[in-house]
Formats: structure tokens, C-alpha cells, sequence
């Protein structure tokens, strides 16, 4: 038996339906799992389904032994699970993870989990563990063969296969000594695993909160067992063994340290918050414009750790080994940012007093850094860019190629020029389901683009036929479920702006760019998108009125003075308001105001008038986001005296172009321009 073997076999727990005694033959088997910290289980969705409704009413319903001990658990968290306890499913979708809690089960071997996401650049030596009744009797089975690939969320297995039992069973990386995935399935030639960083969608399932505590008791566990003097074989010293003599960076000694501290602080609000320490770390020891273009979606601090411990500098040939710099620099920065957001505690000092004393290593720089960074003061705050959001959030929406499906698009945009993508649909989704359908992309999007209470813009993209799509509107939660976080709409929470997709199809008019530098300056003021005209022929002191043709509207607002901002009080995605719009857009005007949704005709007038307070009070185009923001909370309370809203009421269903001639996306879009007076701009 291997040292790996040895310490997999006392974590592994056979599953089955709860009940005395010990069932050799396994007529009620179910599966395998693994403890990852005391009084928790891990394994797949599919496993503890066999145990029907009463596990999804969170019933201790499971049967779990282990090490001649027995108990009886309850599924906390599971992805999938059925929409309602007695639906079973017919086909388990990833991640197909189950957490299962076992208060009973505090004395226990726990495995130790990656904290890294699966790149596999060359093969993985793997072995793959479990109970199986193959034989005829439920034994530990065990396997060894290669992680070769990932693909579609499933890590890909070969040269072995799981055999009937092993799900929800560990696959463990032979050369890290970490646990890397859960069996999952066969095909006919290869087998597919769960990866564990998979978990992370569990973070985002209802109590998913849950698994901040999870993985401090894992890290508790394992930082305790190196500690013990009782000599007995622990999972931080087969990883220190595995290790080649050679290798620099952050060893497994140092990591258990670090990140049984990292799990005393309170845990990071979102992905965001951990990848804006990390970009911070690269930047700086890497260089000062690095931007990485693959998002990674970490949930806890010592993700971030596992981002940075083999960190090299793609640029050089020798490919130096900047982990430690990085891991320290890092430490260092997280400690300085919870400081700042929640106050000292004892853990953040033990957290600064570790970093100080292991950072003596590191660049002579970076020591210096790490000082300033963790010394008492202000000086301190500066060497932390937290004056923003991490990202802001591109949604990108385009004309149908065919039929009435608009296929879209959703990325992060980085200072304003870099750009990763996140999620996307080629084939498209109907108008009335953009909405719903864009609803988790977004959330997640925003989850990475967030900096503590920095929020990031949403940017929607949009052809002049969405113009009046309401994305400040929208919610990331159902309309039924409006508590917590998401309660408001997006433009009550955020900045949220429409930019046209229609006019990047070659380099910016001069006119664009001179009224933006001077919409960046201000002052502002309104002037009408579209405007009535005399009659020709008629009286001068009675004459009739006419609508602007599109070209009288491009001519008007062409010639109207730097800062000029056209407002109309209705819709322009369609009919007049839409070649209207069409001319602003020609005329180079990169801010706009309307109104999306309903409105009485007769408070036109008012509208503009308010409207042109607005862009006076906020002077440039930096300055309509705040007070913007508030309109919309003001105007969507339900509850307010009735006279508050009646004067607040001009601002609901109000939409904002921003739309910068230097911001991406700078590619053609998959439609040709609008034309003038048709559908849209030259």
C-alpha cells in the first residue's frame, strides 16, 4: 500500500440507505464519498439520489460507514437536484457534487483538496478510489491510470475506468498528493470526473454560505494533524515527500500555514474580491500593465494562494519561479484588505506576524512592499488599488442572423481595454427571454467584476432595435424572490448604461471624438432629439407644425454646441423616436436620454425640463451616474408619500447612452451600420 493509499483509505465512506447493521453483499449500496473536513461528506448528486425524496427534504436520510463506525447524514447541498423531492432526475448534469453533513463524525481522516483549478498541459498520473461490490461483496477498490484532459466541466480518465460503485469516490493527483476530482461515470473508452474545484457552484446554490465553514474546517484539520507530535502519517508531509528537491516557491509546509490563517478571516464577498489581489500580485511582480485574459472563479482566500505558488513570467525563457514573491505579496495584501474592511483581530495579526517573519526570502522589493503593506497607517492603503470595481460587464446583444433568437454575449472589461470573455450563445434566445436567460451569466459576471464595495458598471452593448430593452430594469433574482443582495433592480444597485453596437464598424467620426472629450468637461445641457418644424408656406404667426424629417434631426443636432445632450420622452427602438436616435448617433452624440417604458404624452414638457436640471447639476459624463442611480431608487418606491413620487415619477423607465469612442469592443459588429433615416447611423 502506497503512503497516498494510505492516507485515502480512512477518509473513504461507503454510502447506502440508512439502517443497522453491516450489509456485505451491498443490497442497499448507493455509492462511495470522502470526508473533507470533520462532520462532512462529499460525493456525487447521483449517489445519495437513490435515496428518493426524503434526502431533498433535507432528512437524515443517507447511510454513511466508515472505519468500522456508522452514521446517518443529511444532504446540506447538492447541484443538480431535482425542482421538487419527489422528481427524480433522468440524466445528472455537472457538477453532480453532493454535500453531506455527519455531526457525529468529528474524529476523522480528512483528504486534502486542490485548491487549483485542472490545466492539464501533459497527462496526470492519477489513482482512483472507492467501494465497489464488482465482486460480489462491497470491498475498497482502487485504480490507477491518467487525467488527460478537461472538457465541457468533466475531467477525462484513461488507461482505467471507475467500476460500478466508485462514484463520488476520490481521484487523487499521484504526483501533488492532492485530491483533484470525483469519479463520476464511464464511457466506452475513457472515464469522466468530477473536477473538485467544481464546488464552487455549490457556493452559489441556496445555503451555499456553508462552505466558507467547510473548507476552514478543512484547513483547520490539516494545519492540526502536521502540527501533532503524535507521529502519525499526515497529508502536508506526503506532499512535502513528493516534492522535488529542486523545486522553488511556496512548499507544502508553508502553504498549510498559510492557509490554516487565511481561514480564520472573514471570507472573501465574491470571486471578485479574491481576483483583484491576485491581478494587484501580478501586476507587481510580473508587470505593471498584466492583465490576464483567462478569469478564473476563485471563492476563498487560499484560491488565490493555488493561483500564485507556481507562478512564472510567460515573457522570459528561463521562466523563472515567482511564487514566492507572489504568495507573500499576496498574504500581505490580504491582510491589509480585511483589515480595511472589517478592523484587526487577532487572526489578521497572526496572519501579519507569519507573512513578516517567511517573507525574509523573498526579493529585497517585494520585502519592502510587504512591509509597507502590513505597518500600521495610511501609507500602507496606497499600495492597494481599491479606488474602483475590479472589472465592469460588457453585455453584448446582437440583430438575429435568422429568425427572432438574438445570440449575446457577456465578458468583463478591464480599465476600459481589456477584455474576458465569460459566457455566450451563438444560437440565440427570444427578446421576451433575455431577461431570464441572462440572469446567472450576469450574476456571475458581476460576482468577478465586484470589488468589495466597489460595483461594477453593466455596459449593454445593444443594436438601436434593443435600445429600449430595460436592462436598468432587470433583476438578478426572480420578480418572487426579492430579499437580500439582489432586491434592486440593476440600475437602482449599479451604474447601467446602453452603448450602440451599430457605429464600430470602423474608426470613431471626428465628431464623436470631439463631442466626447467635451461631454468628459462638460457643462451639459439638453437639447430636444427631435423637434417640430413649420410648414412651408404657412403663416409666420400661425404656423403649422411638423415633425423633423431624419435629416433635418441630423442637420439640427449636428450643428448644436459641444455638451449637448438630446433627450426625448419616448421610446426610440422603433418609428420616429428610432430614426432620431439614428441621427444623434450620426451627428457623433455619445450621450442620450429617454424614457423606455409608458408614459403620458402631456409631460413632455416637464420631462425635459427635469431632464435638463439633471445634466446641469451633474456637469460632465462621469457626473449623471449617482444621481442617475438615485432617481431610479427614488422613482421605483412603491411606498412613498404620494407627492414624493408624483416629482419623481419623470424619471422612471429613464435609459442613458455612454457611449465612449475608445471603449471596446472595437471589432465590427456582425450587422452593418444603421443608415440615416432607415436603421441608423453612417
Amino acid at each position: 500500500m502506497s503512503a497516498l493509499d494510505a492516507l485515502v483509505r480512512p477518509a473513504l465512506v461507503r454510502i447506502a440507505a440508512p439502517g443497522d447493521g453491516y450489509d456485505p453483499h451491498g443490497d442497499r449500496y448507493w455509492g462511495s464519498g470522502f470526508f473533507i473536513a470533520p462532520g462532512w461528506v462529499l460525493t456525487c448528486a447521483h449517489v445519495v439520489a437513490k435515496g428518493g425524496s426524503a434526502v431533498w427534504r433535507h432528512e437524515r436520510a443517507v447511510g454513511l460507514s466508515w472505519q468500522d463506525r456508522a452514521a446517518t447524514g443529511e444532504v446540506v447541498l447538492a447541484e443538480p437536484r431535482p425542482e421538487r423531492p419527489g422528481r427524480d432526475l433522468t440524466h445528472w448534469d455537472f457538477p453532480d457534487l453532493a454535500l453531506v453533513r455527519v455531526p457525529e463524525a468529528r474524529d476523522v481522516s480528512c483528504v486534502r483538496l486542490s485548491e487549483r483549478p485542472p490545466v492539464i498541459t501533459k497527462p496526470i498520473p492519477v489513482s482512483l478510489h472507492g467501494w465497489s461490490r464488482q465482486t460480489g461483496r462491497v470491498g475498497i477498490r482502487q485504480a490507477v491510470g491518467e487525467a488527460h484532459a478537461v472538457d465541457g466541466g468533466a475531467l477525462l480518465l484513461r488507461w482505467t475506468l471507475p467500476v460500478e460503485g466508485l462514484s463520488g469516490g476520490p481521484v487523487v493527483d499521484l504526483a501533488r498528493g492532492t485530491v483533484i476530482g470525483l469519479n463520476k461515470g464511464r464511457g466506452r473508452d475513457e472515464g469522466a470526473a468530477v473536477p473538485i474545484t467544481a464546488l464552487r457552484a455549490l457556493h452559489d446554490a441556496p445555503g451555499g454560505e456553508i462552505l466558507h465553514q467547510v473548507m476552514r474546517d478543512h484547513d483547520r484539520h490539516h494545519l492540526g494533524r502536521y502540527r501533532s507530535l503524535a507521529g502519525a502519517p499526515d497529508w502536508t508531509r506526503a506532499q512535502i515527500r513528493l516534492r522535488p528537491p529542486t523545486t522553488q516557491g511556496v512548499g507544502p509546509g508553508r502553504r498549510v500555514h498559510l492557509y490554516g490563517r487565511l481561514a480564520e478571516l472573514p471570507p472573501p464577498a465574491g470571486p471578485g474580491e479574491v481576483m483583484h489581489l491576485v491581478d494587484e500580485v501580478k501586476r507587481r511582480v510580473l508587470h505593471d500593465d498584466f492583465q490576464s485574459v483567462l478569469e478564473a472563479d476563485p471563492r476563498t482566500w487560499r484560491e488565490g494562494v493555488g493561483l500564485l505558488h507556481e507562478l512564472r513570467d510567460p515573457a522570459q525563457e528561463a521562466q523563472q519561479d515567482l511564487g514566492l514573491d507572489a504568495v507573500f505579496l499576496y498574504a500581505a495584501l490580504v491582510a491589509r484588505h480585511v483589515t480595511a474592511r472589517h478592523g484587526d483581530s487577532p487572526a489578521l495579526r497572526s496572519l501579519a506576524r507569519w507573512t513578516g517573519d517567511e517573507a525574509v526570502e523573498a526579493h529585497p522589493a517585494i520585502r519592502q512592499e510587504i512591509a509597507r503593506l502590513l505597518a500600521p497607517g495610511p501609507d500602507a492603503a496606497s499600495a492597494v488599488r481599491e479606488s474602483r470595481a475590479r472589472a465592469d460587464v460588457l453585455v453584448e446583444i446582437d440583430t438575429p442572423h435568422y429568425g427572432t433568437r438574438f445570440p449575446w454575449r457577456i465578458k468583463l472589461l478591464f480599465d476600459g481595454r481589456t477584455i474576458s470573455p465569460l459566457h455566450h450563445d451563438d444560437h440565440g434566445v427570444e427578446r421576451d427571454r433575455l431577461e431570464e436567460t441572462l440572469r446567472g451569466p450576469l450574476a456571475d459576471a458581476l460576482s468577478h467584476g465586484d470589488s468589495g464595495e466597489h460595483l461594477a458598471a453593466v455596459e449593454a452593448v445593444l443594436p438601436l432595435d434593443l435600445f429600449d430593452l430595460p436592462v436598468d430594469a432587470w433583476r438578478l433574482t426572480p420578480d418572487d424572490e426579492l430579499l437580500g443582495p439582489y432586491a434592486l433592480t440593476l440600475g437602482q444597485q449599479r451604474t447601467v448604461v446602453i452603448r450602440h453596437a451599430g457605429r464600430r464598424a470602423g474608426p470613431p467620426s471626428h465628431e464623436w471624438l470631439k463631442r466626447w472629450r467635451a461631454a468628459e468637461h462638460g457643462p451639459l445641457r439638453a437639447v430636444p432629439l427631435r423637434a417640430e418644424v413649420a410648414a412651408a408656406g404657412t403663416d409666420a404667426h400661425a404656423p403649422h407644425l411638423r415633425r423633423e424629417t431624419p435629416r433635418q434631426s441630423f442637420a439640427r443636432l449636428l450643428d448644436a454646441e459641444e455638451g449637448a445632450v438630446p433627450v426625448y420622452c419616448g421610446r426610440v427602438g422603433a418609428d420616429e423616436g428610432r430614426r432620431a436616435m439614428a441621427a444623434a448617433l450620426a451627428a457623433g452624440h455619445p450621450l442620450a436620454l429617454w424614457r423606455t417604458g409608458t408614459h403620458p404624452h402631456e409631460d413632455c414638457a416637464d420631462f425635459h425640463e427635469r431632464a435638463n436640471r439633471l445634466l446641469a447639476e451633474a456637469g460632465r459624463a462621469g457626473g449623471l451616474h449617482r444621481p442617475v442611480r438615485t432617481l431610479r431608487i427614488r422613482a421605483g418606491d412603491d411606498e412613498a408619500d404620494p407627492g414624493e413620487r408624483s416629482a419623481d415619477a419623470w424619471a422612471e423607465h429613464l435609459a442613458v447612452l455612454t457611449d465612449p469612442p475608445d471603449r471596446p469592443p472595437h471589432a465590427p459588429p456582425l450587422q452593418g451600420p444603421l443608415l440615416l433615416g432607415e436603421e441608423a447611423a453612417p
